[in-house]
């Protein structure tokens, strides 16, 4: 039986790639798999959140009131002057405690809210335990809320820079103000808005590695896990600090992201400019 096995199973090799293939597949590095949906979750929501408030952004700053400009122009000039890092602990941890202050008053009893005893909440009712989705969530609303502000920049910037006169001749040609609005102005502002739009998208994945900090497993989170030394009581040392081989092939996954991203972003540009090189060549 063993002399139908290739010459390199029987030189042990064959034990080798059985241990490889069986450290790969244990249930760790399976998690460490599965939590790449985090990073991909937070990075398409928090881009959906980001876009929805550069949108009402930018809309308040073109606002014909100079109140709601000033509202507009506070939230793109003071957000993005917070350090990511800090927003992104300190919205989730002022939502909880918001949450459970609002559920404190319909739960404790009025001796519990008048006479606190020093600990959050005041009661043990009004404590909530947020789960894996529901931080993974805030942390999307958080993503999105940062770098919204630099959304609402690249938006206003680009609806100032569509040429005046295609406004003025559509006006001209009877079009209502939302019709310009939506025929004319929001889409050739496109054009102008996908290159700040994609910088957004890749400083937004790159905060993506940020969601350990809200002790959600994601890819980081795991890879400083499996690649620390690892110790056991009936083998000792498993291994050495590999950390760095791990952190290797989250380099390589954030390079082949933005690969990706690049060639759609390409590919939008190409869809949003159709029909105006053919216009300005004529």
């Amino acid at each position: 039986m063993l002399d139908l096995l290739p010459e390199w199973m029987k030189n042990g090799i064959g034990d080798d790639l059985l241990f490889w293939v069986g450290y790969f597949t244990n249930g760790k590095h399976l998690a460490w798999y599965a939590s790449v949906q985090f990073t991909l979750i937070a990075a398409v929501l928090g881009a959906a959140f980001a876009l929805l408030f550069g949108l009402l952004g930018a809309t308040l700053k073109n606002s014909a009131l100079a109140p709601i400009r000033l509202i507009g122009s506070g939230y793109t000039n003071m957000v993005r002057g917070v350090p990511d890092v800090l927003f992104f602990l300190f919205f989730p941890l002022a939502f909880e405690q918001l949450a459970e202050f609002i559920r404190a008053q319909a739960v404790c009893s009025p001796a519990e809210l008048a006479f606190p005893s020093g600990r959050w909440p005041p009661c043990d009712a009004a404590n909530w335990y947020l789960d894996t989705f529901q931080y993974l969530l805030l942390a999307c609303v958080s993503l999105g809320i940062v770098y919204g502000a630099f959304t609402a920049n690249v938006i206003h910037g680009a609806m100032r820079a569509v040429p005046r006169g295609q406004l003025e001749a559509a006006r001209a040609f009877g079009m209502s103000p939302m019709q310009v609005a939506w025929r004319i102005h929001i889409r050739q502002m496109w054009v102008y808005a996908l290159p700040g739009l994609s910088n957004c998208w890749l400083l937004l994945i790159k905060s993506t590695s940020l969601l350990s900090l809200l002790q959600i497993a994601d890819i980081v989170l795991w890879a400083d896990r499996l690649g620390a030394p690892n110790f056991t009581r009936s083998a000792g040392l498993v291994h050495p600090d590999w950390r760095w081989y791990y952190y290797l092939v989250l380099l390589i996954f954030y390079i082949v992201l933005t690969f990706v991203s690049e060639k759609v972003f390409a590919a939008l540009t190409r869809w949003a400019s159709r029909g105006m090189t053919a216009a300005s060549a004529t």
